[in-house]
């Protein structure tokens, strides 16, 4: 048997290649756009969890030296611990289940040395349970 004739049926032929490639490509940028519309979606939904419901106090600010207090209080202290160093919020945001069942209360607190960075604690009921921080834009 002629090599050259072997080695030709087991190539495809080159429409076939060709369907093959146009396809790849075809799905690789479907899932690119679909991966980049299911960022925004989850950008959006993160920021609008995070605007204020409720300005309890416009001219709040954290300072250092309550910013310093604040950081030393132990999670599950009472919330007037918190509220003896910081006293009322800039706002309230929206309520978060960060344990199963249980909805989390928050409140944000823009310091006064980076006024585009918040200090947001958190309480589950009448308990300090955390903080993170949050960088306006």
């Amino acid at each position: 048997m002629n090599p050259k004739i072997k080695q030709r049926s087991k190539r495809r032929p080159r429409r076939q290649r060709r369907y093959r490639l146009i396809t790849s490509g075809l799905l690789m940028l479907l899932s690119f756009s679909l991966g980049f519309g299911l960022r925004f979606q989850a950008k959006a939904a993160s920021a609008k969890k995070d605007l204020c419901q409720d300005i309890i106090s416009s001219q709040a600010v954290l300072s250092r030296q309550q910013l310093t207090q604040l950081l030393t209080v132990p999670e599950r202290e009472n919330r007037q611990a918190i509220e003896a160093i910081a006293e009322d919020p800039y706002c309230t945001l929206t309520a978060i289940e960060v344990r199963a069942g249980v909805s989390a209360e928050r409140a944000a607190y823009p310091l006064a040395f980076d006024p585009n960075t918040w200090l947001v604690v958190l309480y589950e009921d009448e308990e300090y349970v955390g903080y993170g921080f949050k960088l306006q834009h």
